[in-house]
């Protein structure tokens, strides 16, 4: 009979063949998370193994349903006041995780989901780890996300297990390992279905070949170059050179915790590792102090939230079984694959002609495929995919439509026929969204039988990776309609927000001050390169005329007249830049814009200039350029919150973030304000507006918020 210790979170199981499963699970989670409080207790059950001399060994195990150890409650650090007292749960952690790798027993972790940051932590102070070939089973360490790294250990294990090179390409950019890629990296022992994994992990205790004690690493899995690169003291030094140069590259010095990773790596494998881990300590602590960290844990805080809340507060979302896509453009093939993959529902696809059906099925075959090489999924997993989509060039296939997403071009009365056929077409409850980028949904739903069931539903391109999409509420639309399409965008894997029904609705109404004003800098003689640089220095992914490059500059000339007309003269785009369109400079797509897409290296389109009638003259610094078009952005950022716009600061904030990329470090709009004070914000607008231009005149709401010292969060 199993003789069973109960320590609430860990229970220690003992079985016939004296093997003990210690089974961990956090009564009231979805999910485990490691705890502080839970030293006492992991200290008790490490009492326990060791005082029972008749034990052969332990496996780890999940009380979880697909998910092991999802990392470490980061509520804890919000409670630490000094930089000491992080580092202190730092060395708990560490010295808690060297207790279970010197047991005189083997230690083996059987994984099945989620093993990511404190759980693959946990996870590598065991003696071995197999692991299930669930579609979940994902191992990383993405702490850096947080502005942190691994505090328990994680900087130098993983080095010893996978090499320097790969357990800095995980720590560095927080990517995970599928079950397959683990096995690959010599992560994992071995990777079995989910029924046996507790077997084998029993098996490879019982055959010996794993065994407690001090831990000997097994020998690293490199290549030929690995090897030359890892196996002495120069290939060494050339491998963190390397790292801390591109670090650079791609931070720009906007994020501390990447340094620190390689620092702790490079300090455990070229000194020792007892000063590693000392190191690791330290640079813990210190980056949960720093501002950075604070905001990006607001951040994950925040959309950790959003995913809880539903539409309406009370209104059930009804049940999405069958979604349908208009329009098979880019757009079109991104939603029907994020339906199909992510929400797992069926999908229908209509155009008007075969290619476009063809282009979004490819769409699809090439992102699962990728997938497929990449050992992330099953051949088999990839075929059962794509059968959820299927094409079609009438309405045939539509009656069981729940929602009908459309994704064609950019016109009013295209779209409002579009309204007219689903309504023919489809069941009386269906919904009908539209993924307009600035036409308002009433105008969208002004001619519509049904106009409770039209809603807005804004993705972001790629449609595969932009993790936002705003729901756009016109008067007449109903509760249940808002709350069943935010429940959908969830499914697809996107964090949405709801928001007022007005021209250029959240994200591209904060965006077109913040463009217009980096042209006009353009049009003064700012270069392009400069202009681009300075704000990618500031913390955006890219600069503004490489986005408008990216997006398509036809595209921003449509939306500018909207924006303009409904919201007023501040939002008037150049008229220099119709010269651009008419020369056919579209961007990207038309391989001419403001660079050049013929080269091998990103370099400016020269001829640019004089298309434009530009004399190149650098006469603002960094900063002023920086500032000019940032504080663009803030200010409406505010005139949208104090309108309605966003429900609050927060979704404006994570909008910002995840719509266009404002820096994550910083927190989003709302939270720089607060901690640049809107005081100066105001201040520095109106010497711009005097000094300038009347467009920089600070909106009253801020104006008010600069008076009376408030802020926007306490």
């Amino acid at each position: 009979m199993a003789n069973v210790q109960s320590q609430n979170t860990f229970t220690l199981v003992r079985q016939e063949n004296d093997i003990a499963h210690l089974i961990m699970d956090v009564a009231g989670e979805t999910m485990n998370t490691l705890k502080a409080e839970f030293a006492e207790e992991i200290a008790q059950v490490l009492s326990d193994i060791k005082q029972d001399s008749s034990l052969r060994g332990v496996v780890l195990i999940s009380g979880k349903k697909d998910s092991f150890v999802a990392g470490a409650d980061i509520n804890m650090l919000a409670s630490c006041q000094s930089a000491e007292e992080a580092t202190a749960l730092s060395r708990q952690g560490q010295m808690i995780f060297a207790q279970l790798e010197n047991l005189a027993i083997p230690v083996v972790a059987a994984i099945n989901g989620a093993c990511l940051g404190g759980g693959l932590e946990l996870a590598m102070a065991c003696h071995a780890r197999v692991c299930s070939d669930n579609a979940k089973t994902a191992l990383g360490l993405p702490e850096v996300q947080l502005g942190l790294l691994p505090g328990s250990g994680g900087t130098q294990r993983l080095p010893k297990l996978v090499g320097i090179q790969k357990a800095l390409d995980m720590m560095l950019t927080g990517k995970q390992l599928r079950a397959k890629q683990a096995l690959k990296a010599g992560l994992v022992h071995e990777v079995v279905p989910e029924s046996v994994l507790i077997e084998v992990a029993e098996k490879l205790i019982l055959s010996g070949k794993v065994t407690g004690g001090t831990p000997r690493y097994p020998k690293v899995k490199l290549n030929l170059l690995g090897k030359l690169l890892e196996n002495n003291s120069f290939g060494r030094k050339l491998v963190f050179t390397q790292a801390c140069k591109t670090v650079l590259s791609k931070t720009k010095g906007n994020y501390p915790a990447p340094l620190k990773i390689i620092d702790c790596v490079r300090t455990g494998v070229e000194q020792s590792p007892a000063k590693g881990y000392q190191l690791e300590a330290d640079h813990f602590g210190h980056l949960v102090m720093t501002p950075v960290s604070k905001e990006l844990r607001q951040i994950f805080f925040a959309t950790t939230d959003m995913k809880k809340e539903q539409g309406i507060e009370g209104v059930e979302p009804a049940p999405v079984n069958n979604v349908a896509v208009l329009g098979g453009g880019l757009m079109g093939g991104g939603i029907a694959f994020v339906s199909a993959t992510k929400a797992g529902v069926s999908v229908r696809i209509k155009d008007i002609a075969h290619q476009g059906i063809h282009h979004a099925l490819k769409y699809s075959f090439d992102l699962l495929n990728k997938k497929v090489k990449r050992r992330f999924i099953k051949k088999s997993e990839m075929q059962k995919q794509m059968s959820m989509i299927t094409g079609t060039l009438d309405y045939s296939g539509f009656k069981n439509t729940d929602v009908v997403i459309e994704a064609v071009f950019e016109d009013l009365a295209l779209k409002q026929q579009m309204v007219a056929d689903i309504e023919e077409n489809c069941s009386e409850q269906t919904i009908f969204a539209s993924n307009t980028s600035s036409l308002p949904i009433g105008k969208i739903a002004e001619k519509a039988q049904r106009p409770e069931n039209v809603i807005g539903l804004h993705y972001f391109s790629p449609v595969d990776k932009m993790p936002l999409a705003e729901i756009i509420a016109h008067e007449k639309t109903s509760d249940q309609t808002i709350s069943t399409t935010v429940a959908l965008a969830k499914k697809q894997g996107k964090t949405p927000i709801v928001v007022k029904d007005k021209a250029g609705f959240y994200v591209n109404r904060i965006l077109a001050p913040y463009m217009n004003e980096a042209a006009v800098l353009l049009l003064s003689g700012e270069p392009v390169e400069k202009i681009d640089k300075t704000l990618v220095k500031f913390g955006f992914p890219v600069g503004p005329m490489q986005l408008l490059d990216e997006v398509g500059i036809d595209i921003g000339a449509k939306i500018g007249p909207i924006l303009q007309a409904e919201l007023g003269e501040r939002f008037a785009p150049p008229a220099a830049f119709n010269k651009l369109i008419d020369d056919g400079r579209l961007g990207k797509k038309a391989k001419k814009g403001f660079y050049l897409y013929n080269t091998k290296k990103k370099q400016v389109d020269e001829t640019v200039y004089q298309l434009l009638g530009i004399s190149k003259a650098e006469k603002l610094s960094a900063e002023d350029i920086s500032l000019r078009c940032v504080y663009m952005m803030l200010n409406e950022a505010v005139r949208c919150l104090d309108e309605g716009i966003i429900r609050n600061a927060r979704d404006g904030d994570i909008g910002a973030i995840f719509g266009i990329g404002f820096p994550p470090f910083l927190g989003g709009p709302f939270r720089y304000i607060d901690q640049v004070g809107a005081e100066h914000i105001v201040a520095r607008l109106n010497q711009w507006k005097h000094e300038v231009d009347e467009r920089f005149a600070p909106c009253q709401k801020l104006i008010d918020m600069a008076e009376q010292g408030q802020r926007f969060y306490d």
